[in-house]
């Protein structure tokens, strides 16, 4: 009877070679670093301070803000931007886009108008009764409002701003913890495109003055003093 041959079970592969830990932490490293500049690129942190944003946003909270939001799209209404101040450049806003380009605003005893039509805003609590005025957005402007209106400095004082001074668009709060949520956007009903502006109320030149004649005896009494 022939022999029966079984397999070695010894494996003649070359064994395999541990890559070094230095590498692996090199490739973790450069991951990382990726990662990050990935991020800082797209993205910045804002710290909200000041009352001009309250009740939705209060001081010392953290915002995500979202760099690339208008690279393939424009600003919609309602959103919550970042802003360069348009005065000085040197500072950092953040408001609420109200008024779109090529739209009519007025302010009315703080209320807002868009184009004749009363803008509805459930998230304000507090008007500016003494905010009036009108403004014609061009093709490149927005028009920006802080939530709380009576505290805040914004295109009612500025004026409408250029899309350039656009830094981003807010999209998370993160800080603190117990406010962390996705920054919600409003529902606002339509606002109707095809609108004439009313005619600017012509400016009265005044008649020109004349002094009545000075009777002298009015003032006889007060000779001497």
């Amino acid at each position: 009877m022939a022999p029966v041959l079984y397999p070695s079970h010894t494996d003649s592969r070359p064994p395999l070679k541990r890559r070094p830990f230095w590498r692996d932490l090199g490739e973790i490293a450069l991951l990382i670093a990726i990662i990050y500049t990935f991020v800082n690129l797209t993205t910045a942190r804002a710290v909200v301070e000041g009352s001009s944003m309250r009740p939705n946003f209060e001081t010392g909270q953290l915002v995500i803000v979202n760099r690339f939001a208008y690279f393939f799209s424009s600003p919609q209404r309602g959103d919550v931007i970042v802003l360069h101040n348009p005065r000085n450049g040197k500072e950092d806003f953040i408001k609420r886009v109200i008024g779109l380009p090529g739209e009519y605003v007025q302010l009315i005893e703080g209320r807002v108008y868009i184009n004749g039509v009363l803008l509805e805003e459930p998230y304000i609590e507090r008007f500016c009764t003494s905010c009036n005025g009108t403004w014609q957005l061009g093709e490149d402007e927005y028009f920006v409002l802080g939530d709380n209106r009576p505290s805040s400095h914004d295109s009612h004082a500025f004026g409408p701003i250029k899309r350039s001074l656009i830094v981003g668009q807010a999209w998370v709060r993160y800080w603190p913890l117990t406010d962390v949520a996705i920054i919600e956007h409003p529902n606002y009903a339509p606002i109707p495109k095809d609108f004439t502006p009313p005619p600017p109320t012509p400016t009265r030149t005044p008649a020109p003055y004349t002094p009545a004649p000075i009777d002298e005896r009015e003032f006889d009494s007060f000779n001497g003093i």
